[in-house]
């Protein structure tokens, strides 16, 4: 009677552990993610910028988050190159910042194990599922979730998109950090990050100026920004001090001769002696007689080619 009744408490204990193995895989392969749900991938959550965009309230969607991303940031956490260690651990920090926030509903989900596909195999598995949207700053996997037809959130051309709009004439201030392509030409950067190319400016190069927008360019980098310097009243340029004060001590000088002793220096017609008077009016003036010397023919101004400096500038944006 013991004998059985052990057996049959064995058998009751093994169909039960046999049930609740079976429950976790049926929620593992079938993960609760609600229809119209933002799923993050590594890239975005490493990026940190859809924590802002979160924080802005602007984000009404619940935020998903794969199980297999989270072990693939441990992973990266703990490789031995620097740079990805540090961004893996603030991905990871971004994860709890995003949990404690009020505005958003954020899950973790268990999405089981990973299959040969990898992460980005799974994620667009689940999109495709549960009809969600995929946010992320990976060029490969946006490309290859529009090929399928599912939503993107590009956390690159979002951030591109809420730019300011700077229109032809609006005046900025810009701090030029380096020379152009061009040989007179500055780049600086706005703080959003938008490239604004000065023309003549190559000299003051490290300096703060107020420019005028002249036109934008769209590339692929992003918007290029191209401008003129302002010129204000009193305002003296870098490396031009020198020439300047050169210029108003010639004018000194030049102030200090008077009419008369130009006069004293150049005779007229009435103080000359006597002979050189009858040889002007014969009509042997040395003035007359002079023949013009013909005049150099102008060198043509070397002009900048624009559109060259241009398309430079753009090449070396999209590198």
């Amino acid at each position: 009677m013991n004998m059985q009744s052990f057996a049959t408490a064995l058998v009751v204990a093994t169909f039960i552990e046999t049930t609740l193995l079976m429950v976790l895989k049926l929620r593992q392969r079938n993960p609760k993610v609600a229809r119209g749900s933002i799923l993050l991938d590594t890239s975005s959550i490493m990026d940190g910028r859809i924590v802002d965009v979160a924080r802005s309230g602007v984000i009404t969607a619940e935020i998903i988050i794969p199980r297999s991303v989270v072990r693939e940031l441990q992973l990266l956490a703990d490789k031995a190159d620097h740079d990805k260690r540090l961004r893996a651990r603030k991905g990871l920090d971004n994860i709890r910042v995003l949990q404690r926030m009020d505005a958003v509903s954020v899950a973790i989900v268990n999405d089981g194990l990973v299959d040969s596909g990898g992460v980005d195999e799974r994620l667009l598995e689940l999109a495709q599922k549960y009809d969600a949207s995929i946010a992320t700053t990976d060029y490969n996997l946006n490309k290859v979730a529009k090929v399928i037809n599912l939503t993107v959130i590009n956390v690159n051309e979002l951030s591109q998109m809420l730019r300011a709009q700077l229109l032809p004439g609006e005046r900025i201030e810009v701090e030029l950090i380096q020379p152009g392509a061009n040989r007179d030409q500055a780049v600086g950067y706005l703080e959003d990050g938008t490239m604004v190319v000065v023309e003549d400016a190559k000299a003051q190069s490290g300096h703060r100026l107020t420019v005028e927008i002249v036109r934008s360019l769209q590339t692929e980098a992003g918007r290029m920004m191209f401008a003129k310097k302002v010129r204000t009243t009193g305002q003296n340029e870098p490396g031009k001090s020198k020439r300047s004060g050169e210029e108003a001590r010639s004018t000194r000088l030049t102030s200090a001769f008077h009419s008369d002793q130009l006069a004293k220096k150049r005779p007229g017609r009435h103080n000359q002696p006597k002979h050189i008077q009858a040889n002007q009016a014969d009509g042997s003036d040395d003035d007359e007689v002079t023949k013009k010397q013909p005049r150099r023919p102008r060198t043509p101004r070397r002009q900048s080619n624009s559109t060259a400096a241009e398309a430079e500038m753009v090449r070396l944006a999209n590198k």
